[in-house]
């Protein structure tokens, strides 16, 4: 392929000598086709969701997500149980939330991840018993910290010095002790959009490790525990803020947590931040002269979007982070923590498609290079950013097929673009589609299910579409209600 070219085509993108065929690193076996060439999930056609469901429609295999789920768990549970570790998993619900996922991750032995005082609510009314939920967030407010304290939950990560203070205050007044974790940036550069890049020094996210930052927060800290708490001018904020929860009545330090950003198919990040925050725990556990019980290595690992991603499997993922994790602790002389992980988007990701039904299709002249001309077609669906807006958020790229019969014949460069009035209203930016398709003909867009439906919205007052769980064991059933117009009219103070 010339260079010219690369920019209408690009590298990974392929023509298929056979359109029907599934690509397994994207479609997991959840996904296949009928006799006739139909897309089927968990044994039930596309076109027979449709007819029920209607589109745009998300749909959601449990028994991909069940599988996933069990997979990461057995997984980390037998590489760290090698080195006579303990591990716990999980489920970052910020990917997708619901009660069906809650109840899901519950029964495979997962724990929850929290990021909001609604998801918290939600878990707690889905069944997850709060000592095996985590709240997150930069900014958590005193009502979300109560909350936390008053189900007893089992973390709450605290991400700032001052928000310590708080969980402290609120804890004492209610008469109890915060079990609580601290986020720390490990300086890791991963290699993924920058807005999903949570590692570096310049984000919002967590304490650094950085020499002498401690100086930055010293007026967040009472002047009452500077004494105790023996901060030292090289000493950087993270440990700042683990003297000083450990100097704190209200609060427990139980270990602290990291996560080096999203959608990453490389190893060595993952190992580095461990070794760096091993490290610290060890300069702490020195400092407090008590042992610090858990740490938590966050999420992160990508999943297959597109032709040429490279995911990696439950298991080798374990088993790398688990001997590093093991040599570095070796080298410290330090008994291996506690671990625990948070896989989201890996667990939901690929368990999510959306349905569309193909509306105007039309094509259009491009200049491929050199004075060449091409032409790529525009296929437009009913639905776009309002339930995908990973792609104008990202520039995520996404898979697609003709799902409602076997993609057959010549196939054409297209693009699958949305209803909005946004000319960057793109779902599906690089694909080949069959010359012979039409208005009424259904696409399935893969691998939807991770931030998808948690990112929608009612731009251009288009509500959002409902939520289909499919299983090879039960009928497939709405697992969260659509939207009507009605819905939206209801918040209208004016109506």
């Amino acid at each position: 392929m010339g260079q010219a070219q690369s920019t209408v085509v690009p590298e990974w993108l392929s023509l298929p000598s056979d359109p029907a065929e599934l690509d397994r690193h994207i479609w997991t076996p959840s996904y296949g086709r009928d006799g006739s060439g139909e897309l089927t999930i968990d044994g039930q056609t596309a076109s027979s969701l449709v007819e029920q469901f209607g589109t745009p429609q998300y749909v959601y295999s449990e028994d991909t997500f069940r599988s996933r789920a069990r997979e990461y768990r057995i997984a980390f549970e037998k590489a760290f149980g090698e080195y006579g570790a303990e591990v716990s998993v999980y489920y970052a619900g910020k990917a997708f939330l619901c009660s069906a996922i809650v109840r899901w991750a519950r029964e495979e032995g997962l724990n929850l991840d929290t990021a909001s005082g609604g998801e918290l609510a939600l878990g707690l009314a889905a069944g997850m018993p709060g000592e095996r939920i985590a709240l997150h967030g930069n900014n958590k407010s005193e009502n979300e910290i109560r909350r936390a304290l008053e189900n007893g939950l089992g973390r709450i990560v605290a991400d700032s010095v001052p928000e310590l203070f708080m969980i402290d205050r609120i804890a004492r007044n209610m008469g109890v002790t915060a079990p609580v974790m601290i986020r720390i940036t490990p300086g890791v550069h991963a290699e993924t959009h920058d807005f999903i890049a949570t590692a570096h020094e310049d984000q919002k996210f967590g304490l650094s490790l950085a020499e002498g930052t401690a100086a930055l927060a010293e007026s967040d800290v009472e002047a009452s525990l500077w004494s105790e708490t023996a901060v030292a001018s090289s000493d950087s904020v993270a440990m700042l803020a683990a003297l000083t929860a450990d100097a704190l009545d209200g609060t427990d330090l139980r270990g602290f947590h990291c996560h080096i950003g999203s959608q990453i198919f490389e190893a060595h990040g993952f190992g580095l931040a461990a070794e760096r925050l091993l490290t610290f725990i060890s300069d702490v556990s020195n400092r407090i002269d008590t042992n610090i019980p858990e740490l938590d290595l966050g999420g992160g690992y990508g999943i297959g979007y597109i032709e040429g991603d490279t995911p990696r499997s439950a298991d080798v993922i374990a088993r790398e982070l688990a001997r590093s994790v093991a040599d570095t602790c070796s080298s410290l002389g330090l008994d291996i923590p506690h671990i625990s992980i948070e896989p989201g988007r890996a667990l939901t990701g690929p368990a999510g498609t959306t349905l569309y039904t193909v509306g105007t299709i039309k094509d259009v002249a491009i200049d491929s290079g050199s004075g060449r001309t091409q032409v790529r077609r525009y296929v437009s669906v009913d639905g776009g950013m309002s339930d995908n807006a990973r792609p104008v958020l990202y520039d995520a790229d996404y898979s697609v097929v003709v799902a409602n019969r076997a993609p057959s014949g010549e196939q054409v460069l297209s693009r699958v673009v949305g209803k909005h009035c946004e000319s960057g209203d793109v779902v599906v930016r690089y694909c080949y589609l069959p010359a012979d398709l039409t208005s009424g003909d259904v696409l399935a867009v893969a691998a939807t299910g991770a931030y998808c439906w948690a990112l929608s919205s009612n731009y251009n007052y288009l509500p959002r579409p409902g939520v289909v769980a499919t299983s090879s064991a039960r009928p497939p059933r709405v697992i969260v209600r659509g939207e009507t117009e009605e819905d939206l009219f209801a918040r209208d103070a004016g109506l």
